[in-house]
């Protein structure tokens, strides 16, 4: 069964339209999707999360709808998204504390698997790895990236192990680096 399932998903406003978006990803899967825009690879991102309701069309994860089971898709879905964290060393306990609490994460586990996790993710700057490790900690099925940095994909694979993971590009060189 599918994890995420987009059939010609389209997102309206009254000045654009994303879309339509199709794709398949099983678990465990890795999928890189190119995006003609920053908004674009915005927009797609949050309809593979569960975050934006798709006007158009159909995104179920996990055979859940978001529009009907907002709260079951967010429990299988984490995103990261493009634009870094303004949040340093200092602030570190405070956000984890604060991600175990969204996510009902017993906080010993939390801080043992937040620790973990950030040792995978050296070299990488607090500023992207923060937002990755706080949605880690909540166990979801599925990763999705919004225009992560390319600089950083050896990392963050090693992080998100064999968790499926869906990224958004809207550069072919920063695509092939999580193909």
């Amino acid at each position: 069964m599918p994890l995420l399932r987009m059939r010609d998903a389209t997102f309206a406003t009254e000045t654009a339209t994303v879309g339509p978006v199709s794709l398949q990803l099983e678990p465990g899967e890795r999928l890189t999707l190119q995006c003609a825009t920053a908004e674009e690879a915005a927009v797609v991102a949050l309809l593979a999360a569960g975050i934006a309701k798709a006007s158009g069309g159909s995104v179920l994860i996990d055979d859940y709808d978001p529009r009907v089971q907002p709260v079951h898709c967010k429990r299988v879905t984490a995103l990261v998204p493009h634009e870094p964290f303004a949040i340093d060393e200092s602030e570190f306990a405070r956000y984890i504390a604060y991600r175990a609490a969204l996510w009902n994460v017993e906080p010993a586990r939390a801080f043992a698997h937040a620790d973990l996790i950030r040792g995978r993710l050296r070299g990488m700057h607090e500023a992207f790895a923060y937002p990755l490790i706080g949605a880690l900690i909540g166990l979801p099925r599925l990763i999705i990236l919004d225009r992560p940095q390319a600089v950083y994909a050896p990392q963050i694979r090693t992080a998100v192990g064999d968790i499926a993971l869906l990224s958004t590009h809207t550069e072919p060189a920063a695509a092939s680096a999580f193909a």
